[in-house]
């Protein structure tokens, strides 16, 4: 499902790292330098919503690797589009992209 809203700024960071690789929870807290109280509930939302998909590695490579399983993301054809559209709302706003609209990462 497409909002006509521009995602949130939140979950705008939360999309964007998932199109740029971060496939997993702890991924996507590195490259956005949000919380895990925030990342893993706002995932959910977009898996929901039809932005995110989402499968279970697994069980053999976890423990292979001596870990749980990880919960690995992709951005859908409508989170593209969400996406697309939720960048240029910002931009026409004023906004840019030079951190101030995607948090810096932990560390930065």
């Amino acid at each position: 499902m497409l909002s006509k809203k521009p995602l949130s700024r939140t979950v705008l960071a939360t999309v964007k790292a998932i199109s740029n690789g971060a496939r997993h929870g702890f991924d996507i807290m590195d490259a956005t330098g949000l919380p895990s109280g925030t990342v893993y509930p706002a995932l959910d939302r977009l898996e929901r919503s039809g932005l995110v998909r989402s499968r279970w590695e697994s069980q053999v490579i976890a423990r292979r690797e001596k870990r749980p399983p990880r919960r690995y993301y992709e951005i859908t054809a409508a989170g593209a589009r969400a996406l697309a559209q939720s960048l240029e709302h910002y931009r026409r706003l004023g906004s840019s992209l030079d951190g101030r609209l995607v948090p810096r990462p932990r560390g930065a």
